[in-house]
């Protein structure tokens, strides 16, 4: 199955898994996935997350937070148009209680954490 846009598809797993009250989700492998779950999980909006390898191929389990129904996922930077930003453009997302998901030369980070380090990139997703 080819995507065009494989952070979509991940946020929309993620999103629907929680609206359906599931403990788990279970999407393809990559390597911009798995960085992009690791911003989730240092705050707090996913439990875990591992790689498995199935026979022919890897994937990643998710184990969501049981019980929180009310994440929202939101891409922002999609194929046919990417938004980047400068540090100067990051703003706080819901108030401080979400997250900004930017892609920097220096990997993928949080949007605090490329405002302290005083780098721009492309703007992913925003999470609350």
């Amino acid at each position: 199955m080819m995507l065009t846009d494989p952070i979509s598809d991940l946020l929309t797993r993620i999103r629907n898994a929680s609206m359906a009250r599931k403990d788990t989700v279970t999407m393809p492998f990559s390597k911009m996935k798995m960085a992009v779950l690791k911003v989730l999980q240092n705050k707090g909006f996913i439990q875990e997350f591992n790689n498995v390898k199935n026979n022919d191929f890897e994937e990643i389990n998710v184990v969501l937070i049981p019980g929180r129904k009310d994440i929202s996922l939101k891409k922002v930077s999609k194929p046919g148009q990417r938004i980047y930003v400068k540090t100067s453009q990051i703003k706080k997302i819901n108030g401080g209680l979400g997250v900004a998901v930017i892609s920097t030369p220096k990997g993928i980070m949080s949007g605090e954490e490329a405002k302290k380090q005083k780098l721009g990139g492309e703007y992913i997703c925003e999470i609350f």
